[in-house]
């Protein structure tokens, strides 16, 4: 596999009040909508911290940091691509009365409950998404300190 088909991503499973957020977007090769976690590509020179708190900022509204991690997952595409996701962990103990995403990509935000998700009419993006909803739930919690810097 080339380097161009190897992507570097980054996801947030936010849970607050028995629910996990999810924006509804379109996929880029069937434009058809699809529900996923606030995601996206890690920058170049960014860190891994800087580049979920930016993506969930970006596509929600919400400024937070995340208070731990769920791991890597990885996913080959139909594309041939190579994606490799650090899932991070956001448990707000409130919420801003307004927010909204700052991407003309997100056509939504979505707080379900795993029952509501599995039976919403929108599927989810990939596997991935389930994936780290069901580690979440497994009650997998990495240390942020297990992540070390840039050197």
């Amino acid at each position: 596999m080339s380097r161009d088909k190897l992507h570097l991503t980054v996801a947030a499973v936010v849970h607050y009040q028995q629910r996990f957020l999810l924006v509804e977007e379109r996929e880029k090769v069937t434009a058809k909508r699809v529900l996923n976690q606030p995601a996206g590509h890690v920058e170049q020179d960014e860190d891994l911290i800087s580049a979920i708190k930016r993506e969930l900022l970006e596509e929600t509204g919400l400024s937070l940091s995340p208070c731990s991690w769920l791991g890597i997952s990885q996913l080959t595409a139909a594309n041939g691509h190579r994606y490799v996701r650090v899932n991070f962990v956001f448990e707000p103990l409130v919420l801003p009365k307004s927010y909204q995403p700052q991407d003309a990509d997100i056509i939504a935000l979505h707080w379900l409950s795993p029952a509501e998700l599995a039976e919403h009419a929108l599927p989810v993006r990939s596997q991935l998404v389930i994936d780290a909803i069901d580690n979440y739930l497994a009650g997998v919690r990495l240390p942020l300190n297990l992540i070390q810097g840039p050197a």
